[in-house]
């Protein structure tokens, strides 16, 4: 052991092992070894005869510098090096720190110690941003004093029309710690302006949309899937159709952060459903610019366009769930990134059997686009508990459902021609005598969700681009977390 050795330890009065440490503290001080002892909330419980190595620590700038997380903690400096630290009260570890063989006689041999106030929720990302480095690359808007920051950002056009969460360099760390990748990875361009996009961009519209930092693995997922090439986002974003990114998720993950896929799945109410969907909005629309009456050019738009995200239910094991069946092993979490309209609902309380509640959903799903318009869009059709019920007692899988459905939408070429029944729109002509089938192979996707009552499904149009369905289709990605 080094003359030259000196100790500092860090403590906190709410801590019963920081009291247990006291009389240690004060033996170590006896033998000559000079001691800091930096508190963080009350120096008091120290005693009159620790008070001259006793320093206040509030601000816990000493505690964030010396990486502290648990109290108490003692180290042992040369020079000012580090050259031993304990953490909590082991009889064994402070002897050997200290090297003085009787430290703590009287004491237990073990006791845990309690978290430092330097790490609770909210405070290490405060002292980070005011003692450290945040790493943020990300330009500093500063806000007038006085100034609304909400207001500011509706000034700054980076609202989707509804308020949202400033991103403070705080709020902007603590989402960045939901995701192990490096905040300065670049994800790839975002159109229309194919802006390079960052893991720490990302959070910040995270952090805009209201997430919490455990849905950062299903945020970075879903753009990386959109910003495939396959699925087309330029073209999602500028067209005067009505689409949006619709974001299905599936496997472990949809539990853990709490994802809605039952009652109201498509609706409001749920936090993470409503802002993983709005993060990729905001990451189009304040990196890529995509901004409406801009660039983007929809004719109506849809509600989607601020967001539209749910979780499958898997609740059924008999029921290939959506990324399984597109390619994900089993027991994996995954998003599938859909360019979708609206919501049609589909009312058939009637159907018994599976037979006929195929037909009635095949009748819905020919309006699509336009009922007489084939190989036209994708679709979602979003299976409710009560109709799949009349497939599961049935025994009708995933694919069987699938290949009912693609029978019944081979239609007569005759009867959706253009022109027919008085109609303009349509296919051409020159394909009246085929059966013309309503979607590509591969751009029906059946998805379950939805609550216990009700025999009502959902069809989810998708955008006319997926008539070159090789060029612009759905996406499943794995979450990598």
């Amino acid at each position: 052991m080094s003359e030259s050795a000196t100790y500092v330890a860090v403590v906190k009065d709410e801590c019963e092992t920081c009291h247990l440490a006291v009389p240690v503290l004060a033996e170590i001080r006896q033998a000559g070894h000079p001691l800091t002892i930096f508190w963080q909330d009350d120096g008091g419980f120290l005693g009159p005869g620790l008070a001259a190595a006793a320093v206040d620590d509030r601000a816990l700038e000493r505690s964030f510098h010396l990486a502290v997380e648990t109290v108490p903690t003692l180290i042992r400096l040369e020079g000012s090096a580090e050259t031993g630290r304990t953490v909590g009260w082991s009889r064994e570890d402070w002897r050997a720190l200290t090297a003085i063989p009787t430290l703590g006689a009287g004491l237990p041999l073990h006791r845990p110690g309690c978290g430092s106030r330097s790490v609770e929720p909210g405070v290490a990302e405060a002292l980070r941003v005011r003692f450290g480095e945040t790493g943020i690359r990300a330009r500093t808007v500063e806000v007038a004093p006085g100034a609304d920051p909400i207001e500011a950002c509706y000034d700054r056009g980076w609202s989707d029309g509804l308020p949202v969460v400033p991103p403070t360099p705080e709020r902007i760390l603590r989402m960045l710690r939901g995701t192990r990748r490096d905040p300065h990875e670049v994800m790839g361009r975002v159109p229309p302006e194919l802006a390079p996009c960052t893991v720490e961009k990302v959070a910040i519209n995270a952090v805009m949309a209201g997430c919490r930092p455990e849905y950062m693995p299903v945020v970075l997922t879903a753009l990386e899937a959109a910003l495939d090439p396959g699925f087309t986002l330029h073209g999602v974003t500028c067209s005067t159709c009505f689409s949006s990114p619709v974001i299905i998720v599936n496997g472990p993950i949809a539990k853990r952060i709490g994802m809605n896929s039952g009652l109201n799945a498509l609706g409001q109410g749920n936090r993470a459903n409503a802002t993983i969907g709005r993060a990729v909005n905001l990451v189009v629309r304040n990196v890529g610019g995509g901004r409406p009456g801009e660039i983007d050019r929809a004719t109506l738009g849809s509600p989607g366009k601020y967001t539209f995200c749910f979780a499958e239910d898997e609740g059924d094991e008999g029921w290939a769930p959506l990324a399984v069946s597109r390619g994900i092993a089993p027991g994996r979490s995954a998003v599938t990134v859909f360019a979708g309209d609206g919501i049609q609902g589909v009312t058939d309380q009637k159907a018994r059997t599976p037979g006929e509640l195929t037909r009635s959903l095949a009748m819905g799903l020919q309006a699509v686009g336009h009922p007489m318009l084939c190989e036209w869009a994708a679709a979602v059709l979003v299976l409710s508990p009560e109709h799949y019920a009349i497939y599961r007692e049935a025994r009708w899988d995933r694919s069987r459902i699938t290949s009912a459905l693609q029978d019944e939408l081979l239609l007569p070429g005759e009867k959706v021609a253009a022109g027919a029944g008085g109609v303009a729109e349509g296919m051409p002509p020159s394909r009246a005598g085929q059966r013309i089938p309503k979607f590509h192979p591969g751009a029906l996707l059946l998805v379950r969700a939805g609550g216990p009552a009700g025999l009502f499904s959902a069809i989810l149009s998708g955008w006319p681009g997926g008539r070159l369905f090789e060029e612009s289709h759905p996406v499943t990605r794995e979450i990598t977390e």
